[in-house]
């Protein structure tokens, strides 16, 4: 197959979202054989990443829009992400037993016990 032009290329990745199976199936390649032509040219390499920066802000575009008409399950979701400053994220508690305190030294004797017992187990099998 001939390789298709710098201009065929950035062609084919304008509105693709920067997909590279939808860029390949433009250009009537394989996704690696694409994704080679692709990173060949600083300018299609280029092209790519403004395309798939144009798909990043539609999609906050769409999360904004939603938003202001009340979608609580998206405001809830950028908060989490990027409300992280101001408190908004996703807590995860961890605890030991019945939701005590985890004794970490308890932990430590446990691994370096068993370590220990595996360098003993280790000499014994080598003599």
């Amino acid at each position: 197959m001939a390789r298709k032009s710098k201009k065929a290329i950035i062609e084919a990745i304008k509105d693709s979202g920067g997909i590279m199976s939808t860029i390949a199936r433009r250009l009537g390649v394989t996704w690696h054989t694409a994704d080679t032509w692709v990173k060949q040219y600083d300018e299609t390499k280029q092209a790519l990443q403004d395309e798939r920066e144009a798909i990043l802000d539609l999609a906050e575009s769409t999360l904004f829009r939603n938003i202001k008409d009340g979608n609580s399950q998206d405001a809830k979701w950028l908060l989490s992400t990027m409300g992280k400053n101001r408190g908004y994220s996703e807590r995860h508690e961890i605890t030991g037993a019945d939701s005590g305190p985890i004794d970490v030294n308890a932990i430590i004797r446990k691994a370096e016990e068993e370590f220990a017992n595996e360098q003993r187990n280790t000499g014994e099998d080598s003599q």
